[in-house]
């Protein structure tokens, strides 16, 4: 006997999801692949946001999987690198910050997979006067 497609509702419903799950994964793939920002740095599973305000540059980052004593930072000032090893990837990023930071005043928490870093601006150069 022939089954009728009309007498599954949801099949279409379950083509159109696999269908773009495919889509994504292959898009995904290709980026992996051609070397891209994702490829080099954290990849597709992992997010990074930078928020300025007038008191502090903080950045957010999602390091699925990873163990605190496992990752790693540094800061030049403008620019922070994130090192992180998992039992399954290695995270390397480095991440542009809007401006200058005091990188000694840096403070990072890591809680459930999520990394924050918090910088103070740098003082504003003074002038040097003539004497």
């Amino acid at each position: 006997m022939r089954r009728d497609d009309r007498d599954e509702p949801f099949d279409d419903l379950f083509r159109e999801i696999e269908r773009m799950m495919n889509e994504m994964m292959d898009g995904a793939n290709a980026n992996f692949e051609s070397g891209t920002a994702a490829s080099a740095g954290f990849g597709a599973d992992t997010h990074v946001d930078v928020h300025d305000t007038d008191e502090e540059v903080r950045v957010v980052a999602d390091l699925p999987g990873v163990e605190k004593d496992n990752i790693e930072l540094e800061c030049d000032g403008k620019t922070l690198t994130i090192s992180a090893r998992s039992d399954h990837r290695e995270y390397d990023e480095r991440v542009s910050l809007p401006r200058r930071v005091n990188e000694h005043t840096a403070s990072a928490t890591y809680n459930n997979g999520v990394l924050e870093v918090v910088f103070e601006p740098a003082d504003r150069s003074s002038g040097i006067s003539l004497e």
